[in-house]
């Protein structure tokens, strides 16, 4: 009985090292149990990518964060009346009683010129860099005469001595300079919080900054317009915009960064805006160019869905691109495994299943020297001395199993190929798709080619 169990081992044995299809069969399980340290490490990049986040986000905490501002914006209180019918609960007569309640008037300048100079820098935390900047800004214009009646308001219901100017800004921590010149008188700014200066305009929070009560302000005031002018100084990170509140809104923006990238509603016109030395953007934006009025009543819209600006953050893909390689890591082992097979079967060497998994193993460790090389250098060199230390180790492996230099060479190739065709890949978007159909239409063409010479027939 012993025996007949021996011979059957030995027939079972004898089949996985001669059967193509248990060779094939065995190939696709380790494949398979290859995708789970692939999903490690695709946690892996996630964990990296997550903290990297948080770093650059304690780190704009505690400078500031972005700046989007909102102003300056003329506010002058009205009143209003409405009627309460009230009954006497002693007399059960009825009468009508007025009540009184202010409401507010917002009205953007006629015109508005902005300028800004920006410098910017580099905040680094271990590993981890983000870009912050001190900014200089200066805003001027005027503002025409309120116009009243588009709101039905009574000129004698409005309280012109209790005017003010409000600035919205989305960073307030990092704001160290706010004054005023309005009509030649300077005004300082406060912020105020009662419960209704907070607003969130989608993920952004807008501070209120209120100047104080314009004395002696009416409507004769504005016979040849009303000048203003507001210097804004704040610290800020990663980005900043404004909103074209203005009729007509110019507005000039310079710094030393060479990695700008401009964004939103508009874009700046002049062609030259990129300089030897950082660049030097200028917008100009008309009442017709935006859709939203020049005053309101009652209440301030949320209005940053317009606004325009730039951006400073420093471009850190390495991560992204990590994680666009790693996805094709399921490509490389099977075709690395495939090109061994077709090896195996066409030489009759035999190679075994734990030689297979040390092989696939070699391949995983690709992506951890890539995401951990590429943490202190660019991707393009993490890239190059990952590939080169796996395809060496494979090849060199490949040599003590195969024993000649003839298919270590032919392994060393295709490898070198398949990482370079990925590494084409990850480079490219627009084209990213048909690359690589066209690399795996000739890939799966090689692979026909090659196995056509396998006698199924004997398996």
């Amino acid at each position: 009985m012993e025996h007949a169990n021996d011979t059957n081992k030995n027939k079972f044995g004898s089949w996985l090292k001669t059967s193509i299809t248990a060779r094939l069969a065995m190939v696709g399980f380790l494949t398979l149990i290859l995708l789970i340290p692939l999903f490690f490490i695709q946690n892996l990049i996630d964990e990296r990518t997550r903290r990297q986040d948080d770093v650059v986000q304690e780190i704009n905490d505690k400078w500031g964060n972005e700046v989007l501002l909102y102003g300056p914006i003329l506010k002058i209180p009205y009143k209003t009346f409405t009627e309460k019918t009230v009954t006497n609960q002693e007399t059960k007569k009825t009468f009508t009683e007025t009540i009184e309640s202010i409401n507010y008037a917002y009205f953007f300048p006629s015109t508005l010129n902005i300028s800004a100079a920006v410098n910017p820098e580099t905040k680094a935390r271990g590993i981890f860099k983000t870009a912050v900047y001190d900014s200089e800004m200066t805003l001027d214009g005027s503002f025409s005469v309120p116009d009243f009646n588009l709101g039905e308001i009574n000129t004698d219901h409005i309280l012109w001595d209790k005017a003010k100017v409000v600035v919205k800004t989305s960073n307030l921590k990092g704001v160290t300079t706010a004054k005023l010149d309005f009509n030649g008188h300077a005004f300082e700014f406060s912020s105020t919080y009662n419960g209704k200066a907070i607003t969130r305009y989608d993920e952004v929070i807008m501070h209120t900054l209120e100047s104080k009560v314009i004395n002696n302000l009416t409507e004769e005031s504005f016979t040849n317009n009303m000048a203003f002018q507001l210097d804004f100084n704040v610290k800020g990170s990663e980005q900043i915009r404004f909103i074209p509140i203005g009729k007509e809104t110019k507005a000039s923006m310079s710094s030393n960064w060479k990695d700008a990238n401009f964004f939103g509603e508009f874009l700046p016109y002049n062609d030259n805006k990129f300089t030897a030395n950082g660049f030097n953007a200028k917008w100009h934006i008309l009442d017709l160019n935006r859709p939203f009025s020049q005053q309101y009543f009652e209440y301030l819209p949320g209005l940053e869905e317009f606004a325009f600006g730039i951006n400073f953050m420093i471009p850190v893909d390495e991560y992204t691109k990590s994680e666009r390689s790693a996805k094709y890591g399921f490509l490389v082992i099977g075709l690395t495994f495939l090109l061994f097979f077709l090896i195996q079967t066409l030489s009759k060497i035999h190679i075994h299943a734990f030689q297979y998994l040390m092989i696939g193993l070699s391949l995983t460790m690709f992506y951890t020297l890539l995401v951990s090389i590429s943490e202190h250098s660019n991707f393009l060199k993490a890239y190059l001395i990952a590939g080169t230390s796996v395809v060496s180790l494979i090849t060199l492996y490949s040599k003590s199993i195969l024993k000649t230099w003839k298919f270590p060479t032919f392994i060393f190739l295709s490898l070198i190929a398949l990482y370079t065709f990925i590494y084409v890949i990850i480079q490219l978007e627009s084209y990213a798709l048909i690359v690589g159909s066209i690399g795996l239409f000739l890939i799966l063409a090689s692979v026909m080619f090659i196995s056509r010479k396998i006698d199924w027939k004997n398996d």
